[in-house]
């Protein structure tokens, strides 16, 4: 008897054990409830719930798992509509996610699962601009965003993707030039842009090992690299390839050519730069380095007022100092004055880029640095701005209806730690409403009180102020002045046919202004 109360026992737990084990992470679940119900709950998903179940063990239609976690969402061609919720984010050990193929719609969630090597959300409805947190996804391996609404220009995004072998971002309404950053795809062979409204060159794809390419049907000018014709199948039609041969490459540029996958290696794998060659590049860059400060050295001497100056008039972009909005039009204008007053190349001055005097140096003097003395350039600015801002709580009822329900239309970036929304208020008031993606707090992270409370402590000339906040039902925002002049990103990138390039003069003027604002 004693014996058979031993075995049942043991029987008993190992039947305990299976089944705690079969429990389904509690994160994965919630994620899963969410999406449930913002799929509009449909029956074609046999076990699913929008509160609780154990999606491992009861073997939810779609769901793959690996002991207690979820691994892989396939649900692909199922006529689901809806949306995607919002906890995707929670899915930590998810790397297999195809949604294609569906009636999705709304903006492709912000937060998805952080560590995909296969995502396709294609053939559906999806509207909205391609989400941040694809850039984070270092194991990515397939990006299928294909066939949809997304528009909006793409952001410097691919840097840290240098897995992703298949990129799909065809048919849909994607503008503007392509990133800087797709040339660090280095392992991309695919790459689908047909039927966009992509504009500018395509000369960034040159160093790319791509086997297939197809970007027809864009605004794309300039032409076609000589590095690309070597691919296996490409196609380049219905664009506005400029006429003629193209223009030779820069002197001594070497040219790339696609049947090199190894990326300016030679044949024994080594590196086809030698150090000889790097030391002549660095050798021959100090010898232009000494003739161009020698030759803008004579040119100060000869002409205290250059042309710099007259292409700075000529082509003065009106914006808002980067420090603040709230600095007053007659500051703008006396500092302007000062600037004009001064020797036109003390703005440039290679002197002024030297090392600060705690490592030795001493600043030259110029009546340019007096007149951007920082504690003078602080005290003006503090004279004209509150010293005692504090944050003001917001309701989200407030923010909601100021941005329209944070409606597409009324997003205007997107970063790191979430969006940004402009909030329109009847009295002509303009707000910038950053979302913070509630993942981000975690436990041992700090609390969201802590860090409103951390900065609203922050008074700075080169740093917006923190206006208010809002913290209710999950949702965490901080709330800052709206820029109405767009980014510093912007004015250095994007000049269209309203509005010229920055000058030299003013570009290093912002790089001084930036270096303060870090110091």
């Amino acid at each position: 008897m004693h014996h058979g109360l031993i075995g049942f026992f043991i029987i008993s737990l190992g039947i305990l054990t299976t089944f705690v084990h079969s429990k389904t992470n509690s994160q994965d679940v919630s994620a899963l409830n969410v999406m449930f119900t913002s799929l509009n709950s449909p029956s074609q998903l046999s076990g699913w719930k929008s509160s609780g179940g154990d999606p491992c063990g009861d073997s939810w239609e779609g769901i793959t798992c690996s002991g207690s976690a979820v691994t892989e969402i396939r649900l692909s061609d199922l006529e689901l509509t809806g949306s995607l919720g919002y906890l995707l984010s929670n899915l930590k050990s998810v790397t297999y996610f195809d949604m294609s193929k569906n009636n999705l719609n709304n903006d492709i969630p912000y937060q998805l699962p952080p560590n995909l090597a296969y995502l396709d959300l294609s053939n559906n409805g999806f509207s909205g601009t391609v989400p941040y947190s694809i850039s984070q996804m270092t194991d990515l391996k397939y990006l299928n965003l294909g066939h949809n609404q997304i528009k909006g220009q793409l952001t410097d995004m691919f840097q840290k993707l240098p897995k992703l072998k298949t990129l799909d971002l065809s048919h849909n309404s994607l503008s503007g030039s392509l990133p800087n950053s797709l040339a660090k795809l280095s392992g991309l062979n695919t790459l689908y842009l047909q039927n966009n409204r992509f504009t500018s060159s395509i000369n960034v794809l040159a160093g790319l090992p791509l086997n297939k390419l197809n970007v027809e049907n864009n605004k794309f000018t300039g032409w076609v690299p000589a590095e690309l014709e070597d691919i296996d199948s490409i196609e380049t039609g219905g664009n506005s390839w400029s006429s003629g041969p193209a223009p030779p490459p820069p002197p001594g540029a070497k040219p790339l050519s696609a049947k090199h996958k190894d990326h300016g290696k030679d044949g024994n794998g080594k590196n086809g730069m030698s150090g000889l060659a790097i030391a002549l590049i660095v050798l021959a860059s100090l010898v232009v380095l000494a003739l161009l400060i020698t030759l803008l050295s004579t040119t100060r001497k000869s002409s205290p007022s250059s042309h710099f100056l007259d292409e700075e008039r000529g082509s003065q972009r009106a914006f808002t100092p980067l420090a603040s909005q709230e600095l007053s039009h007659d500051l703008h204008n006396a500092k302007h004055k000062e600037f004009r007053e001064s020797e036109s190349f003390d703005s440039i001055n290679i002197k002024t880029l030297q090392k600060s005097p705690s490592i030795g140096y001493k600043p030259p003097p110029s009546d340019f640095t007096q007149s951007l003395n920082d504690n003078e350039f602080a005290s003006r600015l503090n004279s004209k701005r509150s010293t005692s801002i504090h944050a003001v709580p917001y309701s989200l009822a407030d923010l909601q209806t100021a941005t329209s329900n944070f409606a597409t239309g009324r997003l205007i970036g997107e970063g790191s730690i979430g969006r940004v929304y402009k909030a329109k208020y009847p009295d002509g008031k303009v707000l910038a409403v950053k979302k913070i993606d509630s993942s981000l707090f975690q436990e041992g992270q700090p609390e969201f009180s802590e860090i409103i409370s951390r900065i609203s402590k922050v008074h700075h000339p080169n740093i917006a102020e923190l206006v208010g906040y809002c913290s209710e039902q999950g949702h965490n925002m901080l709330v800052y002045e709206y820029l109405r002049n767009g980014s510093l990103h912007e004015f250095l990138h994007m000049s269209d046919d309203f509005s010229k390039p920055l000058t030299w003069n003013t570009r290093v003027r912002i790089a001084l202004g930036t270096a303060r604002a870090v110091e």
